[in-house]
């Protein structure tokens, strides 16, 4: 694994985000595409989680997401950040939230 600079790390830009919509992509089987609060701004993403969560699951719940990756177009919807997760190697899939409640928008260091 090629390690980064503590310096690197401070560039990528985690937040927590609350979504605020969640809906299958038409013509996808497992992408979903999420409008998510992030406090000042809304941002559109899409996750290929149709396989592990339901997207009326996903609402109103807050995740860790990456803000600043390059934005990349899915099926035509353009991803503009990034929801986190984890998978074992069992190809279990679980996201990556808050232990607590913080608000929208709140910066992971």
């Amino acid at each position: 694994m090629t390690e980064i600079s503590f310096k690197e790390f401070q560039n990528i830009d985690l937040r927590i985000g609350k979504v605020l919509e969640a809906e299958q992509i038409q013509g996808s089987r497992n992408l979903v595409k999420l409008i998510v609060d992030f406090g000042t701004e809304k941002r559109q993403s899409v996750a290929g989680l149709a396989g592990y969560y339901k997207p009326e699951e996903l609402i109103g719940r807050k995740f860790v997401f990456i803000l600043n990756l390059e934005r990349k177009k899915f099926l035509g919807v353009e991803s503009q950040c990034m929801i986190l997760a984890a998978e074992d190697d069992k190809g279990n899939v679980v996201l990556l939230q808050p232990e607590k409640d913080v608000e929208a928008g709140s910066k992971i260091k």
